[in-house]
Parts: structure tokens; sequence; C-alpha cells
């Protein structure tokens, strides 16, 4: 016909309260073998009857990013806004994830810097014993770890992004810049927590904060888990 009909819920929607066009994936062949070859991408907008955004999440952090549930309820969508082919809206999908992977890596880089930005200022001014605290060796060596894992991070996700724009694009890759990157910048927050001693767990400073955003990065765009999934698969599919 002229246009499909939508009915569901979708969840953990990042800025649905406030986007006005959105990408959505919806099943159109239930019989489709695989499964996933029955599903179709469509371009839903905002003001389309029977679409509406839920509740927002109260997340642990990223707050300053909304997230909600979408409800389509009877929501008629013309054939014409279909994106790609009809059922082969996992193509849709796939073709943009190991970019997502890439561009969402520079996220924890930035986060990283924050950290170091806060906390090696701090150690060279709050004293305890007679002297600054970043001359304790203790507290040298937390520098020097938050230091080279943003230098690796950051080395590897220009190399891989620097990759991708010559047209050489690299699924085990783009999942290991995220994977390592999150999971680097989780540990520099909570070395920097730990630098600032009683300071970094009080909400005075911002240490929590980084904490909290940098965790989204082990769950978004596919958990750690997921992405060593598929480092483990690539090296495999060469021994076929």
């Amino acid at each position: 016909g002229d246009y499909f009909v939508l009915n569901g819920n979708k969840f953990w929607i990042t800025n649905g309260p406030d986007a006005d066009v959105l990408i959505v994936y919806a099943k159109t062949d239930m019989n489709a073998v695989p499964a996933s070859q029955g599903i179709t991408a469509f371009i839903v907008e905002r003001e389309m009857p029977g679409f509406r955004t839920a509740q927002k999440l109260d997340k642990l952090g990223m707050r300053g990013s909304n997230t909600c549930e979408l409800i389509f309820e009877d929501c008629k969508v013309p054939a014409e806004n279909v994106l790609g082919t009809l059922s082969k809206g996992v193509y849709v999908l796939m073709s943009g994830l190991d970019l997502e992977r890439l561009v969402l890596s520079g996220g924890p880089l930035g986060l990283m810097q924050a950290v170091l930005d806060h906390a090696i200022p701090y150690l060279h001014v709050r004293e305890a014993f007679g002297q600054k605290i970043g001359h304790f060796q203790l507290m040298q060596g937390k520098m020097a770890d938050m230091y080279t894992r943003l230098m690796a991070c950051r080395q590897y996700v220009y190399n891989v992004a620097k990759a991708c724009d010559q047209g050489h694009f690299n699924a085990k890759d783009c999942a290991g810049v995220i994977l390592y990157s999150a999971e680097c910048a989780t540990q520099v927050a909570l070395d920097g927590i730990q630098c600032l001693g009683g300071n970094g767990y009080i909400n005075d400073y911002p240490m929590g904060r980084f904490l909290r955003d940098a965790k989204l990065y082990e769950i978004g765009a596919g958990t750690s888990e997921v992405r060593r999934l598929i480092i483990g698969r690539a090296f495999n599919a060469t021994f076929k």
C-alpha cells in the first residue's frame, strides 16, 4: 500500500525526546529466515500521528543527553519513508555500526583528558606532610598510569580514524578502539577520584561525573562483551 503501520515500543533512545526526525527499525516480514532479514528502516517524523515519546530516563551519567522510550500506536509511515530496501534494514543498521563505534571512542578520550586536567593540578596544589602530594611516589604512579592510558588510546583511535578516512574499514579495530578506550576511561576516572581522596568522592568536584559518564561507553553502542566477541570472531574467520 501507500503506507506502513507501526506498533510497539523502543527503549534506550538517545536524544529521543529532542529529535525531530528518527530512523526506526521495524519488523516487516514475519516469515523471513534468518529473522534479521525481515527488518526495514523507516524515517519517522515527530509529528506523525500515532508516534510519541514517553518518560525520560533518570540515568546515572550522561545527563546532558536525554534518553527516553518511543511509543508507536498505529503510526502510519508513508512508503516513501522507507530507508534503503524493504526488509533489508539490517544492512542500513550494520553499515553505520563500525563508524558509530569509532566516532564514540572520542568520548572516552575527552573524559580521560578532563580527568588529567583536574587531577594533575590538584596533585601539585594539595599538600600533606610538608610537600605537594604529587611528589609522593604512589601519586607519581597514578599520574603515569593515567597519562599513558590516555596517550595509548588516543593514538589507537587516531590511527583507526585515519585508516577509515582513507577507505580502509576494519570492524575488528572499530570495536577495539571503543573497547579499549572505554575501559581505560573508567579506570582513569577511578584513578582521578583516588588522587583527590575525599574530595574525589564529593560532588563539589567533577570526578564522580567523569566516572559516571565514562561507564556509559562500556555499555552503549554494543557492550564491552559484544566488542570482544566481534574481535574474537574476526580472528576466527581468518582460519576457516
